[in-house]
C-alpha cells in the first residue's frame, strides 16, 4: 500500500472535520461568544491568568497536550497492521478527541480556569468531584514520571540532544520578555528571533556532538534527572508569559514544522508501507502489545485520538490564557486535529519499515531465552506477504551510527528509523542518515519535554485546589509559598518515580488509566451540556463516552486477567503483578463510580446550583464562529 492516498485522505477528512464539525459544536452546543468575560481579563494577574495571542497560545496548547503519545502510541499498534491504528486516529480524532478537548476548555474557561476535578465536584456532585480528583492526582503524576522516563533515556549521554533542548530555555526567555516587555505585542518579530535561534541550536548540538564540547554538555541519567526537575519546578513557580509560553510555542515550531516536512517527504517520496493492513497478531499473540486488536489498540493509541491528559492542560494553564471566547475553536478543536495528524505522520513512519525490521527492533532479545523466544516467533508466524526475517537492519545500523538497533523496544528508536529513511530518501537530503537519525531523537524528546513543564503546572493547580478545602490560601494561585509547596510536591514526587525506577511496575496500565480519565471529562462534558438544556445535543458527548467507557473497561479487565495477575502468581513478577493489578482496580472503580453518578444526573432532571454560568439565555448571543 502506497502512503500518498493515505496522508492526502486523513487532511481532508481532518480539515473537513474542522472546518463543519467544530463549527457546529461552537455554534449549537456551545453558542461561543466574545461578550462573555473570560477569566484572563477579568482576573488578569499577569502570572497565572494573562489574555494571551491566539497563536502563542496554539502554540503552547498544542505542545502540552503532544507528548509520547501521537508518537509512540502508534509505533507501537503497527504489531497489528497499518489500518486499525489508521482508523482509529482519523475517527477518534475527529469525533472523540477534538470533542473531548474543545469541550473541556470552554468549560473550564466559563468556570474562571477551574480544573476538571472542580468541574465535576459543581456540575455532577462533590462525590464524582472527590473520586476524580484522586484519580486525577494520580494519573497526572505516573504521566509526567512516564514522560519524563522517555525524556531521560533519550537525552543521557546525548550532547546533541541535551545541548539544543537546554539551548531553548533561555532562548524562550528571550522570547517572553521580547514579547511581553521589550517590544510588547510584536509576535513576528519575537517569533523570528525564536525561529532563527531554534535552528542556530539544531545546527549548532550536531557540531558539538562531534567536538571536543561533547563531554560539557553529555550527563548521566542521574544528572539529568536532576536538572529536569529542576528546570520543572523553575517553569511551573514562573509567570507563565517569561517561560512556559514562549517555550512551548517555541517548541511548536519545531514539531510542526517537523510534522510539516515529513508530510511533505511521504508526498514526494510516497512510501510504500511495508506492514500489511492486518497482521497475524490481530487475534493476539503479539511480542509488542499482548492482546487482541480489540480493546488494546485503542489504548495504545491514546493522545493522537483521544486522551484524558488533555483535559487536564485544557483545564489547567490553557483556558487561564484564553483572550477570547471564540479562540478556543481553533486552540481546543484544532490543537488536537494538529495531533491526530501527527499520529498518522508517526504510523506511515513505522509502518514504511519491513515487517522484519520492526519486529527485530521491537522484540527483547537480551538473554538467550528471549533470542530463542524470537527465532521462533519468526519461524512460526513468517508467511507470504508477512516476512519477519530481517531484511535492511544491518544497513541501518552501519547508516545510523548505532551499534546495536535489535531488542531497542519502546517505539522511539523505530520512530526516529522511520523519519530518517523518509528524510534520507528526498532527492537532495540522502546520505544523511546518521544526522536525520539523531535529530529525530532529539525531535521526540524535545516533543515530550514541553508536556511536563505544563504537566508540572496544572499538577501544582490540582493539588492547591485540594489543599484549599483544608487551608483557603492554597487554592490562590498567586500566593508565592503556596506555590513554591505545591510545585515541589509534584516534582519531587515525578522525579522520586523516575529516580527509583519504579515507574516500570506501573507504566503497562497507564494507557488504561489515561483513557478511564478521558472517559470522566466526557461524562462531566454530556452533563455539561445537560445542564444547559442542550440534551438535543448530547450525542456530541455520549456517542465517544460510549465507545471509550466500555472499550477501556473492558481492556482493563483483559489486562488484569491475562497480565496483571498471572504476574502477580510469579514470584519474579509478583509485586509488579499485584501493583498493577490493584491500581488499575482501583481507577476501573473510580471511573464507573463517575459513571453511574453522571447517569444520575441525566436522568433525574433539574440543574445543579451553580451550573447557570452555561445556561444562559440563548438569544443573549449571535455566536462568532
Amino acid at each position: 500500500m502506497n502512503a500518498l492516498p493515505i496522508i492526502i485522505g486523513a487532511l481532508c477528512v481532518i480539515a473537513i472535520a474542522y472546518r463543519y464539525y467544530s463549527a457546529f459544536l461552537a455554534a449549537k452546543v456551545l453558542t461561543l461568544d466574545d461578550a462573555r468575560p473570560v477569566p484572563s481579563v477579568t482576573m488578569n494577574d499577569e502570572h497565572n491568568y494573562y489574555p494571551t495571542n491566539k497563536w502563542v497560545l496554539f502554540g503552547h496548547h498544542f505542545a502540552a497536550i503532544s507528548g509520547a503519545g501521537p508518537l509512540i502510541g502508534p509505533v507501537l499498534a503497527a504489531q497489528f497492521g497499518f489500518l486499525p491504528g489508521l482508523l482509529w486516529l482519523v475517527i477518534g480524532v475527529t469525533l472523540g478527541g477534538a470533542v473531548h478537548d474543545f469541550m473541556i476548555l470552554v468549560a473550564s474557561v466559563r468556570r474562571n480556569g477551574k480544573s476538571l476535578a472542580e468541574i465535576a465536584r459543581t456540575e455532577i456532585s462533590p462525590l464524582s468531584g472527590l473520586v476524580a480528583g484522586i484519580a486525577i492526582l494520580f494519573i497526572v503524576v505516573i504521566a509526567l514520571a512516564g514522560l519524563g522516563l522517555v525524556v531521560v533515556n533519550a537525552l543521557a549521554e546525548s550532547a546533541w540532544g541535551t545541548f539544543t533542548v537546554g539551548f531553548t530555555i533561555p532562548l524562550a526567555l528571550l522570547m517572553g520578555l521580547y514579547m511581553y516587555r521589550i517590544r510588547p505585542g510584536r509576535i513576528k518579530e519575537a517569533s523570528a528571533i525564536g525561529v532563527v535561534g531554534l535552528f542556530i541550536a539544531v545546527i549548532l548540538g550536531g557540531r558539538i556532538a562531534e567536538s571536543s564540547w561533547a563531554e560539557t554538555f553529555t550527563f548521566s541519567r542521574t544528572t539529568i534527572i536532576l536538572l529536569m526537575a529542576a528546570y520543572g519546578f523553575i517553569a511551573s513557580v514562573l509567570p507563565v508569559w517569561l517561560l512556559l509560553c514562549p517555550r512551548d510555542y517555541l517548541s511548536s515550531y519545531l514539531k510542526i514544522g517537523t510534522i510539516a516536512f515529513l508530510i511533505i517527504g511521504v508526498v514526494l517520496v510516497h512510501p510504500n508501507l511495508n506492514m500489511p493492513a492486518f497482521t497475524p497478531f490481530v487475534a493476539g499473540g503479539g511480542p509488542v502489545i499482548p492482546g487482541k486488536v480489540y480493546p488494546f489498540v485503542f489504548i495504545t493509541i491514546a493522545c493522537g485520538a483521544i486522551s484524558g491528559f488533555h483535559s487536564l492542560i485544557s483545564s489547567g494553564t490553557t483556558p487561564k490564557m484564553i483572550a477570547k471566547e471564540t479562540d478556543t475553536r481553533m486552540i481546543g478543536y484544532g490543537s488536537m486535529l494538529m495531533e491526530g495528524v501527527v499520529g498518522v505522520v508517526a504510523l506511515i513512519a513505522a509502518t514504511s519499515l519491513f515487517p522484519g525490521d520492526y519486529f527485530a527492533i521491537n522484540t527483547q532479545q537480551t538473554t538467550p531465552a528471549q533470542q530463542v523466544r524470537y527465532a521462533q516467533m519468526v519461524e512460526t508466524h513468517t508467511s507470504e506477504g508477512f516476512d519477519l526475517r530481517p531484511q535492511e537492519i544491518d544497513r541501518l545500523e552501519a547508516e545510523s551510527g548505532e551499534k546495536n538497533l535489535r531488542g531497542r523496544t519502546g517505539g522511539a528508536v523505530t520512530l526516529a528509523l522511520g523519519i530518517a529513511k523518509i528524510f534520507d530518501a528526498i532527492p537532495g537530503f540522502s546520505g544523511l542518515m546518521k544526522y536525520w537519525y539523531h535529530f529525530a531523537i532529539m525531535f521526540e524528546a524535545l516533543f515530550i519535554l514541553t508536556t511536563i513543564d505544563t504537566g508540572t503546572r496544572v499538577a501544582r493547580f490540582l493539588v492547591g485546589e485540594f489543599g484549599g478545602r483544608f487551608y483557603k490560601k492554597f487554592d490562590e494561585p498567586t500566593w508565592l509559598p503556596g506555590s513554591l509547596i505545591t510545585t515541589a510536591l509534584v516534582v519531587t514526587a515525578w522525579a522520586a518515580f523516575i529516580w527509583s525506577g519504579s515507574i516500570s511496575t506501573i507504566w503497562p496500565m497507564f494507557g488504561i488509566a489515561n483513557q478511564l480519565l478521558a472517559a470522566v471529562a466526557l461524562c462531566v462534558a454530556t452533563t455539561i451540556v445537560f445542564n444547559m438544556n442542550r440534551a438535543r445535543y448530547a450525542w456530541t458527548t455520549l456517542v465517544p463516552l460510549a465507545f471509550v467507557a466500555v472499550t477501556t473497561l473492558t481492556a482493563g479487565w483483559f489486562s488484569i486477567r491475562d497480565n496483571f495477575w498471572p504476574m502477580a502468581q510469579r514470584p519474579e513478577t509478583a509485586t509488579q503483578g499485584f501493583i498493577n493489578t490493584a491500581l488499575t482496580a482501583i481507577l476501573m472503580t473510580a471511573a464507573i463510580i463517575v459513571l453511574m453518578d453522571s447517569a444520575r444526573r441525566w436522568t433525574s432532571g433539574g440543574r445543579r446550583k451553580g451550573t447557570s454560568v452555561d445556561a444562559l439565555p440563548e438569544q443573549q448571543f449571535a455566536p462568532n464562529v
